[in-house]
């Protein structure tokens, strides 16, 4: 076991910040004879926001993607939930609780709003192929209480009108949604939010803003996440870790980086006093 002892803490609007869940040490990865991140460590804890910023190019989605599994670093390790993480498929990564959206919207454009948040659903069906022809018994009411958990995260995002609609038709920002409800129906410890943001008006972000928090505080969910609004940031973010060209040069509360002189220069872009 890592020997992680932190302590938890309650924030201002007196939510409880837990232990460390993942622990990223001294994380370094290359392709080729490129390095993406450099030496970088950070944590994640139980039931915060933790924001991971940086100018285009700074290493932020790969970082996202050692998180997630997808990628696995040459240096350093990754702890989860008190265990040294190594090699993982992409279903074993969500069997342990961690879900993601992408910069790209990555849904099933021809299927329904329904039938792609059921898709989140999927590693937690038991039942064969062959109940699953059949279609009866066992089969028929895992399918039913399956869908019941869809249903309550359609209401949950407030996206009933479109349930039956199929997602390549809807607005950008009701794809987003539709991205996020996948994610949360999976029932993820960590959920992993690449730029949700990116693409929205000012209404869809404060739509997106208000639901992340939600899921934060109604479910208890600790989410990590890539984003380039800096108000939103600023305003949702607990924790904040800063990455420039590959390295860390910032890590703290909004306040503290928002302060923080290395952080002015790489990426703020406000001028020395």
């Amino acid at each position: 076991m890592n020997a992680i002892a932190p302590e938890a803490y309650t924030t201002e609007d007196g939510r409880k910040i837990g232990g460390v869940v993942m622990e990223m040490k001294n994380i370094t990865l290359r392709f080729g004879g490129v390095t993406a991140i450099k030496d970088i460590s950070f944590d994640i804890r139980e039931g915060e926001v933790r924001a991971i910023i940086g100018p285009n190019g700074a290493g932020k989605s790969s970082m996202l993607n050692v998180i997630n599994g997808f990628y696995h670093p040459q240096e350093g390790e990754v702890w989860f939930r008190g265990e040294k993480r190594g090699p993982m498929k992409p279903y074993e990564i969500a069997r342990q609780g961690i879900a993601r959206t992408f910069q790209n919207i990555a849904l099933f454009k021809g299927m329904s709003t329904l039938d792609n948040i059921m898709t989140g659903r999927l590693t937690k069906m038991k039942s064969g192929i062959l109940s699953q022809a059949i279609w009866k018994g066992p089969a028929e009411r895992e399918e039913i209480e399956q869908r019941e958990k869809a249903e309550r995260i359609i209401d949950f995002l407030e996206i009933q009108s479109i349930r039956k609609a199929p997602v390549g038709s809807l607005p950008y920002g009701l794809q987003k949604r539709v991205e996020l409800g996948r994610a949360l129906v999976a029932e993820p410890e960590l959920l992993l939010l690449d730029e949700p943001m990116a693409g929205m008006n000012v209404e869809e972000k404060e739509d997106m803003s208000r639901f992340i928090l939600d899921v934060n505080d109604e479910f208890g969910t600790t989410i990590a996440l890539i984003e380039h609004d800096m108000g939103v940031v600023m305003d949702i973010s607990d924790r904040v870790v800063v990455m420039d060209y590959g390295a860390k040069i910032g890590d703290g509360t909004p306040d503290e980086v928002r302060s923080n002189q290395k952080v002015i220069d790489a990426y703020l872009g406000v001028a020395h006093d």
